[in-house]
């Protein structure tokens, strides 16, 4: 029989992961083939410039972590992998993407967003989202856009109330 202080280890890591999950929206799970000390170090600090985290776990203690929580992802969980996670959604997703570019020994293989299980494709096409300030300049430059049209179309019915007078 085990160890009772190993069992509360355990317990007490599992109870991590799950509070991880609910504390973030988004958590990717990669495959990390051979990166080295230095790599991993980088992408640590990637992650860490997006408010995001990059934690190693057993993976039965990452499945007994997700059963708690109704997910299934025992398929998935073979193998060494690596989990990302941020409070943000899309932040960690992109900068997993962009340090797996240039880093082939890494592979996402597939993540949890907002508690929904995400396939790769979909993970590809949240990494190509603009960030939130980019969104919000393209947001306010239609919002511009409107309002000089507005202001043309005043000008120019102003005008042609004029002529007519």
């Amino acid at each position: 029989m085990a160890n009772q202080k190993i069992l509360d280890q355990k317990q007490a890591t599992i109870d991590e992961i799950v509070e991880n999950f609910k504390n973030s929206s988004s958590f990717i799970f990669l495959e990390n083939h051979g990166l080295t000390v230095s790599e991993t170090m980088e992408l640590r600090r990637a992650l860490k410039e997006s408010n995001s985290e990059l934690k190693i776990y057993k993976n039965t203690l990452v499945n007994r972590a997700l059963t708690s929580l109704n997910i299934d992802l025992s398929e998935e969980l073979n193998g060494p992998k690596v989990i990302a996670f941020g409070a943000d959604t899309v932040e960690p997703v992109k900068a997993v993407s962009k340090f797996a570019e240039k880093h082939p020994n890494l592979e996402i293989k597939v993540g949890l967003i907002d508690g929904e299980v995400t396939d790769l494709e979909t993970l590809k096409k949240l990494a190509t989202i603009p960030s939130r300030e980019g969104l919000l300049t393209m947001f306010a430059g239609g919002l511009m856009g409107i309002v000089r049209d507005f202001a043309i179309c005043l000008d120019l019915h102003a005008k042609n109330l004029e002529e007519k007078q």
